[in-house]
């Protein structure tokens, strides 16, 4: 894609670099029918796709084929719903409230802490420059 193109199927930017990320997506490839693009923000023209690797490195985000970003529970809320059949209700519920706050505050907390989840290490704490073998 070049310049603010809509992608052609939905896309879900992750951190790469983080073990407990790419564990979670890895999940979500074996177990849900993700119907999207999966690709690590260190990796992704993330211009292109409407956003910064500074929200990039904050929550995973996804962006659906109209350009729209979400990101964070949203997020998963969002590919969840894509996936369809029992995933979708998890999705559609959430979406909506009080149920998203819950999610939002959970995300966040396990977010914060990726680093002591399983498959999460110490680098996954730093700022994505600042990590061990960061790329210009």
């Amino acid at each position: 894609m070049t310049g603010r193109e809509r992608p052609e199927r939905p896309v879900l930017v992750y951190d790469g670099d983080c073990g407990f990320c790419t564990s979670s997506v890895r999940f979500l490839e074996r177990y849900v029918p993700v119907r999207a693009t999966v690709v690590a923000f260190q990796f992704a023209d993330l211009d292109a796709l409407g956003t910064t690797a500074e929200r990039a490195e904050y929550e995973v985000l996804w962006i659906d084929r109209a350009g729209r970003v979400s990101g964070g529970a949203e997020a998963v809320g969002r590919l969840l719903t894509a996936a369809g059949g029992p995933w979708k209700a998890l999705g559609v519920a959430i979406r909506i409230a009080p149920v998203s706050w819950l999610a939002h505050g959970v995300y966040r907390l396990v977010a914060a802490n990726r680093h002591r989840m399983p498959g999460g290490t110490a680098a996954c704490m730093l700022p994505a420059a600042q990590r061990p073998g960061a790329r210009d």
